[in-house]
């Protein structure tokens, strides 16, 4: 099979890395790709949301499948663009279809969605900046801290969690009146707090059959003990150590399977990932988000657990076989941990060369915010390297990630040095 990758992180080298291993694929492209995707992949640089040059390009390469790595083109219906067209109608696409992606696209969707199928969630409200005021009023229902989402994509950026009552009033003001996050928050979704730990559910379907992966638990905060403001993730363990049997059956029944049964209710066409934020309130399990593909960096040390070929896996999704596969996990433990530009996630230079990368072992580095020039890998971005290592336990493929940075650097060079802290 020719294979193309859409996305350029960390996530998507992640993919090309385990999809490259494959008998099945003999071909592969990533667009745009990075640094790490050009050593075992050819790069195309097009816009991922440019669909007219997607379908040149699957074309004139003779593309079998297109795997989706971030969310936009599926919120913006690149599933539904192939399905429509004579000459794409049978590339397989790995994602969901426009409608189904709106569980990611937006957050009022997703609650509804929840509430409809009953599964465990917290109790909300959206608004709009016509009724801001009737917002104030919900707001003084609720015992701080008060969470405030904006309801479309904002690259990760648009929840807001506030202890003072008057701050959260303010930044309900900011967010609908003078459009903080764009159209993102032209509504907003207030929802009560869940005070517990969070960790992340993975479940691989064809519309009809599931295959729940690994756990993972992301760490979001740019500062030691989940501290400072929230990035795209500075990294990540899976499986998540206090997930149990009990945990995990709780998962399966009251989440999973009603959210794969309401998709299909809802006649939602989903054939792909589905990424299920979680937090667990004392021994019960509550949905904070749904997203709509696989996280970052939670790909890089889910993937890498995973023993099976990917590429059988997407082949029997695009089949709605996916009931005929025995997912096969490694019983380690794997972690990953990001270097960031500093300044990230705020104002960062770019273009910093990056040495010592040739001088990893026994770790894998999936390239982010990475890119070559004049055969140098430079810094392109604001998460710019993920570092990960197995072991019995989180803490020692942890220690490998760090002895293993310590031969890395670029100027300005910053990660967190508590990853799984809290564990």
């Amino acid at each position: 099979m020719t294979i193309l990758i859409l996305g350029s992180g960390g996530r998507e080298h992640t993919f090309a890395w385990k999809i490259a291993q494959s008998p099945l694929c003999k071909r592969l492209y990533v667009a745009p790709g990075n640094s790490g995707t050009s050593q075992i992949a050819t790069n195309i640089n097009i816009n991922i949301t440019d669909f007219d040059a997607i379908k040149d390009l699957v074309l004139d390469n003779k593309i079998d499948m297109v795997v989706v790595g971030p969310e936009d083109p599926l919120v913006q219906g690149i599933h539904d663009f192939f399905l429509k067209d004579e000459e794409l109608k049978n590339v397989a696409v790995i994602g969901p279809q426009k409608a189904a992606a709106q569980l990611e696209g937006s957050k009022e969707f997703a609650k509804e969605f929840l509430y409809c199928h009953n599964i465990p969630t917290a109790a909300y409200k959206s608004f709009t900046k016509d009724n801001v005021k009737d917002g104030y009023d919900f707001l003084e229902t609720l015992k701080p801290p008060y969470v405030l989402k904006a309801d479309g994509l904002a690259a990760g950026k648009g929840v807001l969690i506030l202890n003072n009552l008057n701050e959260a009033k303010a930044e309900l003001k900011l967010m609908l009146v003078d459009a903080k996050f764009g159209e993102a928050s032209t509504k907003v979704v207030i929802e009560e707090f869940l005070d517990g730990i969070e960790l992340s559910c993975f479940v691989l379907t064809d519309g009809k059959h599931y295959k729940i992966l690994p756990t993972a638990k992301d760490y979001k905060r740019i500062g030691e003990g989940d501290t400072g403001l929230n990035t795209g993730g500075m990294g990540a363990i899976s499986p998540v150590p206090f997930v149990d049997d009990a945990l995990m059956h709780k998962i399966e029944e009251r989440i999973v399977k009603p959210t794969i049964q309401g998709l299909q209710k809802d006649n939602l066409q989903y054939k792909g990932f589905v990424f299920i934020g979680l937090i667990k309130v004392n021994d019960n399990p509550f949905v904070i988000e749904y997203n709509v593909r696989m996280g970052d960096p939670e790909t890089e040390v889910v993937l890498p657990l995973l023993k099976n070929d990917l590429v059988e896996i997407f082949k029997a999704i695009s089949e709605e076989r996916l009931n005929e596969i025995e997912i096969e996990i490694d019983t380690q433990t794997a972690a990953t941990v990001m270097l960031v530009s500093g300044g990230y996630p705020e104002a960062y230079e770019k273009g910093k060369e990056i040495s010592g990368i040739e001088n990893i072992k026994d770790s894998l580095v999936f390239h982010a915010g990475a890119k070559l020039k004049n055969d140098k890998v430079i810094t392109s971005g604001g998460r710019v390297l993920a570092i990960t290592s197995f072991g019995k336990t989180h803490q020692e493929a942890l220690k490998k990630s760090y002895q293993n940075i310590e031969k890395l650097h670029f100027d300005k060079m910053c990660y967190r040095k508590d990853i799984g802290f809290d564990l």
